[in-house]
């Protein structure tokens, strides 16, 4: 063969291997099986009744006038220029979950918060797209949390874009490989820890009772205090982005946070802006989610929130998985 055809042969062939490896990468799903290490799931149940953490009055407790009260104590203590509440609850039946959906406006920014008291960490649950674990399978936030009759859903961790990072998921270990970035673990008895993985293996984090294991931050709060410096961001991303956040403030007592941004309305946030704003809610543990285009809240079958890659259209995202209360 000539020299001339040899080299038109490699680029060929070199053409067709590149445009593999971008479909591989970027467009064919691929399923995943899953570990078969599982919690027990009577464990959650005996651990979540016997917790000397357990919140016996709070479910009670909570109501309209009191959250009204609450809220505007966060709204003084986060020193918001201009902040609103819109807030909408469900039944207050011991036996279910109480939410308050909240609006806030805080540096430029509209943040919509979901303040969530529940009778088992049970109610806090996980789903895939498509019922599926695996890479590149994705479906809106919406559709997801409608499969499940989700009450209250935001976007995940995305694990499925990544190869490494723990996923556990309402107590089923998918993915035991650990990575660089810290890991946001929810117990079986309703608190939550932010732990490195290098120091304890998935399986042990299923024999210790966690429920879901997500892998994305980083942690933006710690034993009350802000783990975040100043200038810190998720790899290459701007300063200020929409953001989805999960937030821990007392046992099974959790918070969902999710910021609007890349607009002229909204701003969007830094980590260490969001961190601080979760601070003044009272959260003592408190993990950064995937966000940007992601970021999306979704509240009685509808979105609450704008969400937006590029600033100029308002439009879900396609993501890998949700966390819901259902």
């Amino acid at each position: 063969m000539k020299p001339k055809q040899w080299l038109t042969a490699y680029a060929l062939a070199l053409t067709a291997f590149t445009t593999y490896v971008a479909f591989d990468t970027f467009v064919i799903p691929e399923a995943y099986a899953k570990d078969a290490t599982e919690i027990n799931l009577e464990m959650i149940r005996e651990e979540t009744n016997t917790s000397e953490h357990k919140t016996e009055t709070a479910l009670t407790e909570i109501n309209k006038e009191t959250a009204s009260e609450v809220s505007e104590e966060i709204v003084t203590g986060i020193s918001a220029e201009n902040s609103s509440k819109v807030s909408v609850e469900t039944d207050n039946n011991t036996d279910s979950p109480s939410i308050t959906v909240s609006t806030y406006r805080v540096n430029n920014t509209n943040l919509y918060v979901a303040d969530i008291i529940l009778p088992s960490v049970e109610y806090l649950k996980t789903a895939f797209a498509e019922d599926t674990y695996g890479r590149k399978i994705t479906a809106t936030t919406s559709d997801t949390a409608a499969g499940h009759n989700a009450i209250l859903a935001i976007n995940g961790d995305y694990y499925g874009a990544r190869e490494r990072g723990y996923v556990i998921r309402n107590g089923v270990l998918y993915r035991n490989t650990p990575s660089e970035e810290d890991v946001l673990c929810i117990y079986a008895d309703g608190h939550a820890e932010i732990i490195n993985p290098s120091e304890i293996s998935a399986e042990e984090l299923i024999e210790q009772g966690v429920w879901q294991a997500f892998s994305f931050g980083p942690g933006l709060i710690e034993n009350g205090e802000i783990s975040v410096d100043l200038n810190d961001e998720v790899g290459h991303a701007m300063a200020s982005n929409p953001r989805t956040a999960i937030g821990l403030i007392d046992t099974n007592h959790f918070v969902f946070v999710v910021s609007d941004g890349r607009t002229d309305e909204s701003e969007g946030l830094s980590l260490y802006e969001l961190a601080e704003f979760m601070k003044g809610l009272g959260v003592t543990t408190a993990y950064n989610l995937d966000g940007g285009g992601s970021s999306t809240m979704v509240y009685q079958g509808e979105v609450i929130n704008n969400p937006t890659t590029n600033g100029k259209n308002t439009k879900e995202r396609s993501v890998s998985d949700i966390v819901y209360i259902g």
